[in-house]
């Protein structure tokens, strides 16, 4: 299981992976930031493939997303660049601030990876936005409601139904992360599930629409996380790899192909 797979983008092999490129790629929509490509691929069921190209127009990576219902607000604090790919990055976050641009106001710190990075113009941090965020299931578990959740605990240390971890930022020393990882272990709530069919691949993957601390989220996970369907108002917990994109981004685009750089709020 991987985080294709939890978009139904099932690959076992590197031939396999190469094979699903090549047919993403030709069916793809090409977005030229200043330093590459990306080339998008999106499907009805939600799950997309955001293909990389360096200047050469040489393949050097791919990243899934999902595009979801959920909706919630954060607080950026920092951009996070990745060293894998220039056209990789991730944000630096609170989570449901209650004040304007305060960072100190949110619930807890966050980061999460960004398909199209390289699209977005600066933005002027601490700054409040709303994000569209995906969890990517590792580890899953499902229960059928918050009583059986409850029950299941055993250990001194109980977690709530509604709870968030941000382990991408530190390590199991208890030391920060450097650079952070856009990992979290959460439980939340079910509000909806759907089982969704990637059409490009004709594979299922499961997406749950879950409340949990700080705001919703949407979860996509492989059907080999489930032994039976989940449950409306039943409860999930697990560790998830996570992907966001801001809602109404400011973008940046090169002036050389008549477009346009505007700062977030200008």
């Amino acid at each position: 299981m991987s985080n294709l797979s939890d978009i139904g983008f099932n690959v076992e092999t590197e031939e396999d992976f190469r094979k699903l490129m090549e047919k993403a790629y030709g069916l793809g929509q090409p977005i030229k930031p200043s330093n590459g490509t990306y080339v998008l691929y999106s499907d009805k069921s939600g799950a997309e493939l955001w293909m990389q190209l360096n200047r050469k127009d040489e393949f050097i990576g791919a990243n899934p997303h999902f595009k979801g219902k959920s909706k919630r607000t954060v607080c950026l604090t920092a951009t996070v660049d990745r060293h894998e790919s220039e056209l990789d990055g991730a944000y630096h976050s609170r989570a449901d601030p209650t004040e304007g641009n305060n960072p100190d106001s949110g619930a807890y710190p966050l980061v999460f990876d960004i398909p199209d990075f390289r699209t977005i113009a600066e933005i002027v941090t601490p700054k409040n936005v709303d994000i569209q965020l995906v969890a990517f299931a590792q580890e899953l578990s499902c229960y059928d409601s918050e009583r059986a959740f409850n029950e299941s605990q055993y250990t001194e240390l109980k977690f709530a139904s509604q709870s968030f971890i941000p382990s991408g930022l530190f390590s199991p020393n208890g030391e920060d992360t450097n650079p952070p990882e856009a990992l979290g272990i959460f439980t939340g709530i079910i509000r909806e599930w759907e089982m969704k069919t990637n059409e490009l691949t004709g594979e299922q993957f499961y997406w749950l629409f879950v409340d949990t601390l700080g705001g919703e989220v949407d979860v996509v996970a492989d059907p080999r996380f489930f032994d039976k369907k989940p449950n409306i108002n039943g409860v999930v917990q697990g560790q998830f790899w996570l992907s966001g994109r801001l809602i109404d981004a400011p973008k940046f685009m090169s002036k050389k192909k008549g477009l346009f750089s505007r700062l977030y709020g200008k």
